[in-house]
């Protein structure tokens, strides 16, 4: 088992609620350090160690949420089975190699287990240019009396819409109950009976050693089939040696293999097989400072993310996961050569409209609660060059791309050549004004230098002598304005001397070799100014105008194996091994769940979570190390390796 434990009724710091205040004072003890997830690569939903669902969108990643407690538990809604009174502790784990969550009860004499999963359909090594039928839009719950004699709970109040809807409720039977409004409707069945109160069903129950409860949440209108339909064992078996295969296949073998394996199953968990997209989180509005406004919506598939995700789906072997996410890739750009978003819905249907909800209070009180996404209509031109840059790991994988693959590059690099003397947002969607930022004049340049090659490759001369030529013009501009002297490191923007952690990625475009001096400089000065050991903040908020105010957020999880790459990079081997290791022993979860930040202070991770871009970091660097240890097998392996 993959897993975390902690003490108290609600999973709490070894504390005992009194049930009758336990919604009361639910957040001021659950922390997204306390969650785990499941899915079934439509939607997804978070479980805490308390037994409860918290979020759930059904039937996609970017519906209107079920249950969304996490968000507000008041009126946000929330499905939780557990203990019926206080007094015991409980833990998580996942049913090795898979997406399957455990969560187990004890008590005085009585332990209990609760298993949940969503049941997956289709296979993983399907045609990419066929999408896989449409999963079931279902949880499943299994309890079962480990030992003892348990009285157990189950609070089922979905709120629909985001919470803007109380459904009207109605039994269907002696375990079944419907819900219905706000344009939705869920059903549960179950073993045991479900009376309904005036917001849902509050059941008690009882179970002795060996005796089991089924509980199913069914998405969708009309009657439902009987539990025993639902087919709870069959769907759990073939759910479990999905997840099972998928892993088999990874192909990967070196150190760290619990937390590569774990990092690609999240990774799984956030695609969109119909399309091919894969979201960057599966949550909304969780936010980057607790109390503050940096609240966003991110279960969206941004275009940034291309060249890093199908980098790591090729390294692990994930031919099928890579290819289909750039056949996502080239559906999209090809739609929208005119107005190239950075970022996407899932599908064509998705709205990315921006709104708040100003019905619900908050994670931990910070509001506003935002969902869609106005960072689709910003100008961001770092996009060209990581675009461009997966069509590179796509033509290194097999030796060539498709014409409308080479289409796209020509597109991407053009647009990079008309477009990067301007300002734009940068690649942390800033909501100031528009500036030269660094980092987005390299990935330009990166676009066109990437380019160049691709062109050389598919014998396009005039292309490569253009891009090339284009290439070596931004990169002498680059290192004239871009490079502070003073501060002997890249500048955040043009004709200023901030930094920013983004430059971190610099090294790893290839702009200098790795023996340039200014590689080592650059990661100094943001050691220096932005970084608390592995830890490793954005900017500093009062010297950026991000158009939020000088609010503080937590350090930046993916910039933390940013800076570890930066020490394998130059040699500084020892010191990367010791990061790593404290990266992920520290800012993840028990069960090996990162989420966008942490906070070092409180303990706390902040922003959405799990976030895709932290664990496509984790899986980088953990092979990179890996690799180095297998390149020096008389290398001694260090503490916690």
């Amino acid at each position: 088992m993959e897993g975390m434990r902690v003490g108290g009724c609600c999973g709490g710091r070894g504390g005992v609620l009194d049930l009758g205040r336990f919604w009361d004072l639910r957040l001021s003890c659950v922390a997204l350090y306390e969650y785990g997830l499941i899915g079934n690569m439509s939607s997804a939903a978070l479980v805490g160690v308390d037994g409860s669902v918290d979020w759930c969108c059904f039937p996609r990643f970017d519906s209107p949420s079920v249950f969304a407690a996490i968000l507000d538990p008041d009126v946000g809604g929330h499905f939780r089975i557990g203990p019926a009174g206080p007094g015991f502790s409980s833990s998580q784990a996942y049913v090795r190699n898979t997406n399957i969550l455990e969560t187990t009860f004890t008590g005085d004499g009585w332990a209990v287990r609760v298993t949940d999963f969503m049941p997956v359909w289709g296979d993983d090594d399907d045609n990419p240019d066929t999408p896989p039928p449409e999963p079931p839009h279902e949880i499943h719950r299994v309890v079962d009396c480990l030992s003892g004699e348990a009285d157990l709970w189950c609070d089922f109040r979905p709120r629909h819409d985001y919470g803007r809807a109380v459904p009207g409720f109605r039994r269907l039977g002696e375990g079944a109950v419907q819900a219905r409004g706000g344009g939705q409707t869920v059903t549960l069945l179950s073993s045991v009976d479900l009376p309904l109160d005036a917001g849902g069903v509050s059941a008690g129950f009882r179970l002795g050693d060996g005796e089991r409860a089924v509980f199913v949440l069914v998405y969708g209108g009309g009657r439902p089939s009987s539990l025993e339909r639902r087919r709870t064992w069959a769907k759990l078996e073939r759910t479990r040696r999905y997840w099972e295969r998928l892993v088999e296949r990874m192909g990967y073998e070196g150190l760290w293999r619990e937390s590569v394996v774990r990092s690609f199953l999240v990774l799984h968990l956030m695609m969109y097989p119909r399309t091919g997209a894969i979201v960057a989180a599966p949550t909304a509005s969780l936010p980057e400072t607790v109390g503050g406004t940096r609240n966003w919506d991110y279960r969206f598939s941004w275009l940034r993310d291309a060249s890093f995700t199908v980098d790591v789906l090729y390294r692990l072997g994930d031919v099928y996961g890579a290819d289909r996410y750039i056949h996502w890739l080239l559906e999209q750009c090809q739609l929208h050569l005119r107005h190239t978003q950075i970022v996407y819905g899932i599908s064509p249907e998705s709205s990315l409209e921006e709104y708040t909800l100003d019905h619900l209070r908050g994670y931990l009180d910070s509001r506003p609660v935002r969902v869609g996404n106005a960072a689709a209509e910003h100008l961001q031109l770092d996009v060209f060059g990581e675009v461009i840059i997966s069509m590179h790991s796509l033509l290194l994988l097999r030796g060539r791309i498709p014409e409308e693959a080479w289409q796209l590059v020509l597109t991407m690099a053009e647009a990079a050549l008309g477009n990067w003397r301007r300002r734009d947002r940068g690649i942390w969607e800033v909501r100031g004004g528009r500036q030269h930022f660094v980092y987005s004049k390299v990935m330009c340049w990166a676009a066109l230098d990437y380019a160049a090659y691709i062109a050389a490759a598919m014998g396009q001369r005039q292309y490569y002598r253009r891009w090339s030529l284009a290439a070596d013009s931004v990169k002498a501009e680059i290192l004239g304005r871009g490079w502070s002297r003073a501060k002997g490191a890249f500048r955040q923007r043009y004709d200023s001397e901030v930094l920013d952690a983004s430059n971190l990625a610099i090294p790893f475009m290839g702009l200098l070799h790795r023996e340039d001096p200014r590689v080592r400089q650059n990661v100094d000065a943001i050691e220096r100014e932005l970084a608390d050991g592995p830890l490793v903040w954005r900017y500093l908020p009062e010297e950026t105008d991000d158009g939020l105010g000088a609010q503080a957020e937590g350090s930046f999880t993916l910039l933390s194996f940013w800076l570890i790459g930066n020490l394998i990079y130059t040699g500084q081997m020892d010191r990367a091994f010791d990061y790593f290791h404290e990266v992920i022993t520290t800012q993840g979860n028990g069960l090996g769940l990162f989420a966008e930040m942490y906070d070092q202070g409180s303990g706390r991770q902040l922003g959405n979570f799990p976030q895709g871009y932290s664990h496509i970091g984790l899986i980088h660097t953990a092979l990179n190390l890996s690799g180095f240890i297998a390149d020096t097998p008389t290398r001694r392996v260090r503490r916690g390796e």
